[in-house]
C-alpha cells in the first residue's frame, strides 16, 4: 500500500480508483486546489484488489450493462492472454486454439457477432481456415499480448455511440495513456514458459516484456512505449473422425447387383453382421474414417505499441498512436487413418433415435491401405493501426473530439510451400478395420493379413497431397467527430453526438494444389528408408480408450522435408503445378478471391438526464444512431471443363485456367435506437433497465460477388456456393434488467436478465444445376458396361474402363467425362435472410473482499436458453444458433503484505459449433462440456521485484466433439499443463 495526499472530490476518488485506465471519457476539470476541497489521506491500494475495486467501478457507474477487467499495476494484467481473461466475466465464453484463448462468445452469440474496438476504434479482423478461404470476420484475441493492456471493457447492451456490429457485445481494449499517468514509470518482466504438451521442442521458452511511460515539459509531453516477445512451443495429440454420414433407418447401401441405392449406407456382412439394428424410425450414422494426429508447434508473438500526447493548454489534449502485433504460427505433425469404404461391415449400435456404431467393422477383399500422413506449414498474422486522436475543451460546456485512424489485419503463409500442406502415405496392410467408440478415446483396432510382420517402411509409397495458399486482409480507414454538451443547471445533464466515416475493404483468397492418387503413386521403396521412424499411439494420451490392447500399436513418423523433395522430383508433373513448378508447393493463382468493400455513413445523438424520483437519483440516456451501408462485392469465378475420376471415390473438377471476376452490390440503413435507465432504489442498490438494438453484418461468404464450386465431387454430384451482397445485417432488440449491490469497498452482489430478439440469420436455399455442363465419368455407358461385364467395386470398374477406353484417359491415367455421360449436376446453396431467433438468460455474480484479511472470491454464472433447439433425428436443414451454452466461474485469492494468490476455475457447457460436418453434410457438430483450472503466484521481494509462478490447465483436461450423438466423435484434443515461471521489475 502507497499513501498519499489528495483533495477529497468525485474526481480525485475517481481518479485514485482508475490510476491510469481510460475506462471512461475525460473532461477538462478545474485544479483541484481552486475547488476549495479540504485535503484527506486516502489509501492506494494495488494488485487484485485494486484490479476488481476499479472494474466495479466501471460497472457501477457505466450507462447500460458494462462489465471491465482493468490491469493490477501498469504492464500486469490479470491473465497472460486476453481472452483468458475475458472468461472471468460473466456472460463470456471463448475458443481455445492450441490451448489458448483465441475467440469470444457472449451471452450465446458467437465470435462472429461480437466487435472488437481499439480505444473506441473500430478493428479489422483476419484469419485463415485449412481448406477454404476464411469468411470470417471474428477477432483473434491470441495475436495481441496482455502486457501493453490497461484495461477492457465488453459493452453487453447497445449504446448510440459505439460503432455497430457487435450485435452479441462490443469488446473494447484499452490502452496505456501517459498524460492519464504523469511522471515516470517503468516495468520489466522476463518469463520462462514450460509445456509440457511438447514431445520435441525446447524444455522451457523465453518472454519479454517492458513498458515506459513519463511525462515532459511540466506534463505538457507524454510518451508511453511497450513491447513484448513471446515465443513458446507446444503439442497436442487429436483424435478425429473425418466426418460422419447420416442415413434413415430404413436406407440400406449400394446395391452391388448393379444399382445404386445410397452410398456409405449399411451393408450387413453375413445374416448376423448387425447388434441393435437402427428402426425405421432412427437416423444412423457411420463414420468416414478414424485416426490420430500429433502436432508439434511454434508461436512467436511480437506486439508493440508508441503513444506520444501533447497537451500545449489544459483544454487542447492530441495522441499519436500506432499499434503492432505479429502472431507467427509453425506447426508440423504426423497422422495416421483408415478410411472406410462403406463396403460389407458389422457392428454394434447404439439405441435411437440418432443411432451411432459402438462398434463398426470393414472387411476388405484386397488389404486396405494404411495411411500415415504428415504435414508443415507456417502462418503469419499482423495488425497495424495508426491513429490520431484530438480532444478540445471548446467551452467550460462543450467538448470535441476528432478521432482518425488507418487499420489494417493480415493472415497469410508464412512458408514458401503454403498455409497449409500436407502429403499422404500409406501400406496396403489392412484386413479387417475396426471402430470402438465406447470409450472417450475411440480405439482403431486393424486386423492385419495372414503372415504378416508388421508395417515395413520399405513398403510405404506416397499418396496424394495438397499444398494450400489461403491468404486474408481487412483494412479500416476511419474517421469520427465527437461531442458533449454539459448543461449548468438542467434535468438534462448533457447531450453527446458524433458522426462518423469508415471504409472496410477485405480480401480473402484460396488456392489448392492437389494431387488425389490415394491409390499410390510410384513404386514401393522410392523413398529414402532413413526418413522413417517407428511410434505408438496409445502414450500421447491420458484418457479412457488410450490404455487398450486393441489400439493400433505402430505407425510411421517420417520427415516431410525428405519426403517433399523425392516426390517433387519424381511425381511433381502428374497434376496441377504450383510456384515451385511441380505439384508439391502451392501455387498464387487463387480459385477462390473474395473482395469486398463496406461503406459505412452514422451519426448519433444521446441525451443523459440526471435527477432524483423523490430522493432516489437516477441516470436516464436516451440515444439514437443512424447508419448507412454500401456494400460492393466482387469475385472470381474459376471455369471448368471435365471431371476426372482420379481415385476410388475421387473426383475433381478439371479447370479450364480461364478465371474472371463478376460485381454485385447492395446496401442497407438501419436506425438502432438505445435507452438506458438505472435508479440507486436504496443506498448502493442500483437498479438497471435497458432497450437498445444492434446489428452484426453477415460473412463474407455470404456477401461474396459471385459463384463457386467445389473442386471435389462425389459420384453423386458436387456443390458450390453463390452470394447475395444485398443481404440485410442480423439485427438483434436487447432488453435488460438488473440489480446490482454494491454493499462494501470491492464488493457487490448482482442479478440480471436478458432477452434477444433476433432476425435476419442467414439461411441456405438450395437449387440443383448442372454447372457448366460437365459429363460425370462414373455416370454413364462405360460404368454400365463395366457392372454387366462383372466388374464389383469401383476398383475393378475403373480398372476395365482404363483398359477398354484409353482414349478417354488424360496424361495422369485419370478416366474423364466423354460425351453420352450424364451431365453432372450441383447443388448450389445460396444465403438469404431466413431465420429469426429469440434467447433469454440470467446472469448472477458476487465479488466479495473479506475486510482485510487479503482473501476474496469471485463467483459467476450465466445460464442462456432460446426457442431454437437442434433437431438430431432430423436429416433437414436447420438453423440453430451457434455458440449458446451455460457457463460459470470460480476464483478465490489472497493478495496482503506482497503475496498475491489465484485459482480459477472456468466451465462452459455443451454447444453446437456447427451444421455442416467435416465432409459438408447436415450433420451438427456439437464440443462438450469443458472445465480448467488455472493458478499464479507472485511475491513482492522488493519494492521493486516481484517473483511469480502460474499454471494453466492444471488438471490436463481435453476438448472433446461430436455429432449427433455422443459416440460419434469429431475431435478429440489433449493440449497438456503448462506453466510459467518469471519476475517483473517496476522502476
Amino acid at each position: 500500500m502507497r499513501y498519499n495526499k489528495f483533495n477529497k472530490t468525485r474526481l480525485a476518488t475517481s481518479l485514485s480508483l482508475i490510476l491510469g485506465a481510460t475506462i471512461s471519457p475525460a473532461f477538462a476539470q478545474e485544479p483541484a486546489q481552486a475547488q476549495g476541497a479540504e485535503d484527506v489521506e486516502v489509501i492506494q491500494v494495488s494488485g487484485i484488489r485494486s484490479s476488481l475495486i476499479r472494474a466495479m467501478d466501471v460497472k457501477r457507474d457505466s450507462k447500460g450493462v458494462v462489465d471491465a477487467i482493468t490491469a493490477e499495476d501498469m504492464g500486469k494484467f490479470p491473465d497472460t492472454n486476453l481472452a483468458e481473461s475475458l472468461q472471468r466475466i460473466t456472460g463470456v465464453s471463448i475458443d481455445r486454439s492450441n490451448g489458448e484463448g483465441s475467440k469470444v462468445t457472449v451471452r450465446g452469440l458467437g465470435p462472429d457477432y461480437n466487435l472488437v474496438t481499439l480505444n473506441g476504434r473500430q478493428m479489422p479482423a483476419s484469419s485463415l481456415e485449412a481448406t477454404v478461404a476464411s469468411s470470417s470476420r471474428s477477432f483473434d484475441f491470441a495475436n495481441l499480448a496482455s502486457e501493453g493492456i490497461s484495461g477492457v471493457e465488453v459493452y453487453k447492451t447497445g449504446r448510440a455511440d459505439v460503432p455497430t456490429g457487435g450485435m452479441g457485445s462490443t469488446i473494447n481494449i484499452l490502452t496505456t495513456k501517459p498524460l492519464n499517468a504523469p511522471g515516470m514509470k517503468a516495468t520489466f518482466g522476463v518469463k520462462g514458459v514450460i509445456d509440457q504438451s511438447s514431445d520435441e521442442g525446447d524444455s522451457i521458452t523465453p518472454e519479454f516484456s517492458g513498458l515506459y511511460s513519463n511525462t515532459f515539459a511540466d506534463d505538457k509531453f507524454g510518451v508511453a512505449i511497450s513491447g513484448s516477445y513471446q515465443e513458446r512451443q507446444s503439442g497436442n495429440a487429436q483424435a478425429t473422425s473425418g466426418g460422419w454420414r447420416t442415413f434413415p433407418g430404413d436406407i440400406n447401401g449400394w446395391d452391388w447387383g448393379g444399382g445404386k441405392a445410397e452410398w456409405g449406407g449399411l451393408i450387413p456382412d453375413g445374416d448376423d453382421a448387425y447388434q441393435n439394428y437402427p428402426t425405421a424410425d432412427d437416423v444412423y450414422s457411420v463414420p468416414q474414417s478414424l485416426g490420430y494426429a500429433f502436432h508439434e508447434v511454434k508461436r512467436t508473438r511480437t506486439n508493440g505499441q508508441l503513444v506520444l500526447q501533447y497537451r500545449p493548454v489544459d483544454t487542447l489534449t492530441t495522441t499519436l498512436d500506432y499499434t503492432y502485433s505479429k502472431n507467427e504460427v509453425d506447426d508440423r505433425y504426423h497422422d495416421v487413418s483408415a478410411w472406410f469404404n462403406f463396403g460389407p461391415s458389422t457392428g454394434v449400435f447404439s439405441d435411437g433415435p440418432a443411432v451411432a456404431p459402438i462398434i463398426y467393422s470393414e472387411a476388405f477383399a484386397d488389404p486396405g491401405d494404411l495411411a500415415m500422413g504428415a504435414g508443415k506449414f507456417a502462418t503469419v498474422n499482423e495488425n497495424k493501426s495508426l491513429g490520431l486522436n484530438i480532444e478540445w475543451q471548446a467551452t467550460d460546456n462543450l467538448q470535441l473530439e476528432l478521432d482518425v485512424h488507418d487499420s489494417s489485419a493480415e493472415s497469410k503463409p508464412d512458408s514458401p510451400f503454403g498455409s497449409n500442406n500436407t502429403i499422404g502415405m500409406a501400406t496396403w496392410v489392412r484386413d479387417v478395420t475396426t471402430g470402438h467408440f465406447d470409450t472417450p478415446l475411440p480405439v482403431l483396432e486393424i486386423a492385419y493379413p495372414d503372415g504378416f510382420n508388421g508395417i515395413q517402411a520399405e513398403d510405404m509409397r506416397v499418396t496424394g497431397s495438397s499444398f494450400r495458399n489461403s491468404q486474408m486482409r481487412s483494412d479500416i480507414t476511419q474517421a469520427q467527430i465527437k461531442g458533449t454538451y454539459v448543461f449548468d443547471e438542467s434535468i438534462v445533464k448533457s447531450i453527446d453526438f458524433g458522426v462518423s466515416s469508415s471504409e472496410v475493404k477485405n480480401r480473402s483468397a484460396y488456392s489448392n494444389v492437389q494431387q488425389d492418387n490415394w491409390g499410390g503413386l510410384g513404386e514401393a521403396g522410392d523413398i529414402d528408408l532413413s526418413a522413417f521412424s517407428l511410434d505408438s499411439i496409445g502414450h500421447h494420451f491420458d484418457m479412457g480408450g488410450s490404455d487398450s490392447s486393441l489400439l493400433l500399436q505402430q505407425y510411421f513418423r517420417w520427415d516431410f522435408d525428405t519426403v517433399r523433395a523425392i516426390a517433387a522430383e519424381k511425381y511433381g508433373n502428374l497434376g496441377q503445378t504450383g510456384d515451385c513448378g511441380n505439384s508439391f508447393c502451392s501455387s498464387s493463382v487463387m480459385t477462390t478471391d473474395r473482395r469486398t468493400t463496406e461503406e459505412q455513413l452514422a451519426a448519433y445523438a444521446q441525451v443523459n438526464f440526471e435527477g432524483e424520483w423523490g430522493d432516489k437519483p437516477y441516470n436516464l440516456s436516451v440515444g439514437v444512431r443512424y447508419e448507412k451501408t454500401d456494400v460492393t462485392s466482387r469475385a472470381l469465378v474459376p471455369t471448368y471443363s471435365n471431371i476426372a475420376w482420379a481415385g476410388d471415390n475421387e473426383f475433381n473438377l478439371v479447370a479450364t485456367g480461364d478465371q474472371e471476376f463478376t460485381e454485385l452490390s447492395g446496401d442497407y440503413s438501419n436506425v438502432l435506437p438505445s435507452i438506458d435507465f438505472d435508479i440507486e432504489v436504496i443506498d448502493d442498490v442500483v437498479m438497471r433497465a435497458s432497450v437498445s438494438k444492434t446489428i452484426a453484418r453477415p460473412s463474407y461468404a455470404d456477401i461474396q460477388g459471385g459463384q463457386t464450386v467445389d473442386a471435389l465431387i462425389r459420384i453423386d454430384g458436387g456443390t458450390g456456393q453463390r452470394g447475395n451482397p444485398g443481404l440485410k445485417p442480423l439485427e438483434s432488440t436487447n432488453f435488460d434488467l438488473s440489480l446490482e449491490w454494491y454493499y462494501d469497498e470491492g464488493s457487490y452482489a448482482s442479478v440480471g436478465y436478458f432477452k434477444k430478439d433476433t432476425k435476419n440469420f442467414v439461411g441456405r436455399t438450395t437449387v440443383e444445376e448442372t454447372t457448366f455442363n460437365l459429363p460425370h465419368p462414373a455416370q454413364g455407358a462405360r460404368y454400365a458396361e463395366a457392372v454387366a461385364a462383372g466388374a464389383v467395386g469401383n476398383t475393378a470398374i475403373r480398372e476395365y474402363i482404363k483398359q477398354n477406353y484409353p482414349e478417354t484417359l488424360d496424361a495422369n491415367g485419370f478416366i474423364l467425362g466423354v460425351t453420352g455421360d450424364a451431365i453432372a449436376t450441383f447443388d448450389i446453396t445460396i444465403p438469404v435472410n431466413q431465420d429469426d431467433a429469440k434467447l433469454d438468460g440470467f446472469e448472477l455474480a458476487v465479488q466479495h473482499l473479506f475486510g482485510e484479511s487479503g482473501f476474496g472470491f469471485i463467483a459467476n454464472a450465466t445460464f442462456v436458453d432460446g426457442d431454437f433447439d437442434y433437431d438430431n433425428s432430423s436429416l433437414g436443414e436447420q438453423f440453430a444458433l451457434l455458440g449458446m451454452s451455460d457457463s460459470y466461474n470460480l476464483i478465490g485469492f489472497y493478495d496482503k503484505d506482497g503475496l498475491q494468490a489465484r485459482i480459477a476455475y472456468n466451465w462452459r457447457d455443451k454447444f453446437l459449433s456447427n451444421t455442416v460436418n467435416g465432409q459438408g453434410l447436415q450433420n451438427p457438430t456439437y464440443v462438450e462440456d469443458y472445465g480448467q483450472w488455472d493458478a499464479n503466484v507472485s511475491y513482492q521481494l522488493t519494492e521493486n521485484l516481484t517473483l511469480f509462478v502460474e499454471g494453466l490447465n492444471l488438471t490436463d483436461e481435453y476438448t472433446r466433439s461430436h455429432e449427433r450423438n455422443s459416440l460419434q466423435l469429431v475431435n478429440l484434443t489433449q493440449t497438456g499443463r503448462r506453466f510459467n515461471i518469471g519476475a517483473r521489475y517496476n522502476f
